[in-house]
C-alpha cells in the first residue's frame, strides 16, 4: 500500500516540472517540493529526530506548511498540524499531549511556539520553516510503511481538552485515495484551498494533490470574497472545497451575478449542512460546477458522499457511504436499525483512526469490536437515519441533543425549519440550563441584509412547521455567529454566551 511520503516521490518522478503549490507569489514544482521536503528532513534527521517521533507544525497555510508535513513524513516523523491562532496554553497542552520532539514554524509564530515550549519538556527544538527547507539534502533513513503513524490530528473533546487523533500513512492514504475517486479528480486539477491545513477538510485537499500530482492553491483565509473570486478566475481553478459560512458569504457577495468561471467543475461542502436557499444560490451563481455534500469527522476523515445528481431527490441526506467503506445505523447493540429508525451511526473501513492518543479511554467509547477479532468499527457519536434506499441522514450529535419538557429535541431539526423561513441566513440552535423545562431551546439567527425579521415571527414560524416541545423558547437576531477557526459555528460560544440569561428568574 502507498504512504504519503511515496504519493510525493512519485509526482516528483513523473512530472517534475508541474506546478504543485501555488501560494501568494510562490510558485513550486513538484520537484523544488520534493527537494525542500528532503532538505527539511535531513535537517530533522541531523537534530536527532527518528522514526515514529512527533514534529508540531505551527504554520498558516503557504507553502512552508506543505514542505513541512512532508518533510516530517520523510524524515520519519509524524506530524500535528496546528492551527496559528492557537493560543500559548492550549499549544503548550498539545505538545506536551503528544509529546513532540520539535515544532516547525516560521518568524512571525516563533514567540508563541518559544512561550509553550517553556511548558513542553519533550520539545528540544523550534526549527523556522524556511531556514530548514533551503539547507542542503542529507542520508535519510528508510522510507516510512503503510502502518507507521502519519499524523495525530487534534480535534474538539467533550471534556474541552483536544484529543490527538491517531492516522496511520494507510488510514490517510485510502481516505484520499476513496475521496479522489469519487469527485472524479484529474491530474489537470488545481484547487484551491482557503480552509486551514490544520483543519483535516484543508488538509486532505494537499493529500489530494499530491497524490495525483494536481496543483493546490493556498490561500492564507477568506477575508475577502473578491480575492477568492479573483483566484478562482486567474488560476484556473477546477475545484473549490468549502463550508456553508464561506459558501453564504460568497453568494450573497455575488448576487445575481454568475461570474465566468468556465474552469470550475465542482464545489464540496462538509462541517455542517448546507441550507436549501444555500445550494439553490450556489447553483445560479456557478452553474457549470456539480455540488458534493458530504460527512465526515476526523476519526475517519469522510464517511459518505451525496452524488450530485441526488441533490434534488434526497436534499437533507448526506448520502451514501465513500467508496471501499461501509456504514450503517445501530442500535445499542451494533445491530442495523431499520430504514426510517434513528441510532448511531457505525463506520468500518481502512480509514478508521488508531485511537485517540493518551486516551484509552475515550478510545474504547470510539472503537468498538468490529466482525473480525483485529477490528475495530467506529462509533461516530451521531444520530443517524436511514432511507430504504441506504442514504444516510443526519438527525444531531449525540451529545448536542436537547432534553426540552421530557422531549428529544435534535438542534438540525429546527434549523431547518427557521432556514427556510424568508430573509434567514443562517440559523443555530441549542438548549440552555432551565428550572422548569430541563433545557430552553433557544435559536439565534441572522438575517439577510434589509430582512425585516422579528423574533416573535420566527417563533411563530416555528411553531406552523414544528411540534409544540420544539419551538425556540427564545430567538435572538445577530449580526453574525461566533465560529471556529475550521468555519463552524461556535457552540460552545454560543453556550457560554446563553449561561447568564438563562440563569436569570422568569
Amino acid at each position: 500500500m502507498t504512504t504519503l511520503d511515496a504519493d510525493l516521490r512519485r509526482a516528483a518522478a513523473t512530472a517534475p516540472g508541474k506546478q504543485a503549490l501555488v501560494a501568494g507569489e510562490r510558485r513550486m514544482t513538484y520537484a523544488e517540493l520534493d527537494a525542500a521536503a528532503s532538505a527539511l528532513a535531513a535537517r530533522l534527521r541531523a537534530l536527532g529526530v527518528g522514526r515514529g517521533d512527533r514534529v508540531a507544525i505551527l504554520l498558516p497555510n503557504g507553502a512552508d506548511a506543505a514542505i513541512a508535513i512532508y518533510g516530517a513524513l520523510r524524515a520519519g516523523a509524524a506530524f500535528t498540524p496546528l492551527n496559528p491562532t492557537i493560543k500559548a496554553d492550549k499549544l503548550a497542552y498539545v505538545l506536551r499531549d503528544c509529546e513532540a520532539v520539535a515544532v516547525v514554524t516560521d518568524a512571525a509564530l516563533a514567540p508563541l511556539a518559544g512561550a509553550a515550549r517553556a511548558q513542553a519538556p519533550s520539545v528540544r527544538h523550534v526549527l523556522d520553516a524556511a531556514e530548514a527547507a533551503a539547507g542542503p539534502a542529507g542520508p535519510l533513513p528508510p522510507a516510512p510503511i503503510s502502518v507507521d503513524l502519519a499524523a495525530i490530528v487534534y480535534t474538539s473533546g467533550s471534556t474541552g481538552r483536544p484529543k490527538g487523533v491517531t492516522l496511520t500513512h494507510a488510514n490517510m492514504a485510502f481516505a484520499a485515495g476513496s475521496i479522489v475517486s469519487y469527485l472524479e479528480m484529474r491530474t489537470d486539477d488545481r484547487i484551491l484551498c482557503v480552509v486551514p491545513l490544520s483543519f483535516d477538510y484543508g488538509l486532505y485537499q494537499l493529500l489530494m494533490c499530491v497524490r495525483l500530482g494536481a496543483t493546490l492553491i493556498l490561500e492564507r483565509g477568506f477575508a475577502f470574497p473578491g480575492r477568492v473570486l479573483e483566484l478562482l478566475r486567474d488560476e484556473r481553478v477546477t475545484g473549490l472545497p468549502a463550508v456553508p459560512t464561506i459558501f453564504q458569504v460568497l453568494t450573497v457577495a455575488l448576487g445575481d451575478r454568475a461570474p465566468d468561471l468556465p474552469c470550475l467543475r465542482f464545489l464540496t461542502n462538509t462541517a455542517a449542512a448546507l441550507a436549501p436557499a444555500t445550494i439553490e444560490a450556489l447553483r445560479a451563481v456557478f452553474p457549470g460546477a456539480r455540488l458534493h455534500s458530504m460527512y465526515g469527522l476526523t476519526e475517519c476523515k469522510r464517511v459518505s458522499w451525496l452524488p450530485p445528481e441526488q441533490l434534488d431527490v434526497r436534499p437533507e441526506s448526506v448520502g451514501i457511504p465513500i467508496p471501499g467503506t461501509q456504514a450503517w445505523v445501530a442500535d445499542a447493540d451494533g445491530d442495523p436499525l431499520p430504514a426510517g429508525e434513528v441510532g448511531e451511526l457505525l463506520v468500518r473501513g481502512a480509514h478508521v483512526m488508531q485511537g485517540y492518543w493518551n486516551d484509552p479511554e475515550a478510545t474504547a467509547d470510539r472503537l468498538r469490536p468490529g466482525r473480525w477479532p483485529w477490528e475495530r468499527v467506529l462509533a461516530t457519536g451521531d444520530l443517524f437515519r436511514a432511507d430504504a434506499e441506504g442514504y444516510l441522514y443526519f438527525v444531531g450529535r449525540r451529545d448536542d441533543i436537547i432534553k426540552s419538557r421530557g422531549e428529544k429535541v435534535a438542534p438540525r431539526e429546527v434549523e431547518a425549519v427557521l432556514h427556510a423561513a424568508e430573509g434567514v441566513r443562517t440559523a443555530a440552535v441549542l438548549g440552555v440550563p432551565d428550572p422548569l423545562l430541563g433545557e430552553a431551546i433557544v435559536a439565534y439567527v441572522v438575517p439577510h441584509e434589509g430582512a425585516a425579521l422579528t423574533p416573535a415571527a420566527l417563533r411563530r414560524h416555528c411553531a406552523t412547521h414544528l411540534e409544540d416541545y420544539m419551538v425556540p423558547a427564545r430567538v435572538e437576531l445577530r449580526d453574525t455567529l461566533p465560529t471556529t477557526p475550521n468555519g463552524k459555528v461556535d457552540r460552545r460560544a454560543l453556550a457560554r454566551e446563553a449561561e447568564a440569561p438563562a440563569a436569570a428568574p422568569r
